[in-house]
């Protein structure tokens, strides 16, 4: 919280005040108060920008899924030898 205050202070000079002071509030409901998050949330504020909202429910999931870790400790066919040992 030491080194974001700061940060908040500078913000602040740029924003106004009460954007800031929500965007604190947002950060902390969030959890979101990782470096440069509090800026990125004044700047998405601040466009204006209204992006679609994506909600999980009962027939769609946001979770990414596992097909790209489906090769996780495999190695390339190119790593092995004729009958499948694993070269050096």
């Amino acid at each position: 919280m030491r080194v974001k205050m700061p940060e908040a202070l500078a913000l602040a000079r740029l924003f106004d005040r009460r954007e800031v002071d929500w965007a604190l509030g947002h950060a902390a409901v969030h959890g979101r108060f990782a470096e440069a998050d509090l800026a990125s949330i004044l700047d998405h504020h601040a466009s204006g920008s209204t992006s679609e909202q994506h909600r999980a429910s009962e027939d769609r999931s946001l979770t990414q899924g596992t097909s790209a870790w489906a090769g996780l400790g495999q190695l390339a066919d190119a790593a092995r030898d004729d009958e499948g040992e694993v070269l050096a």
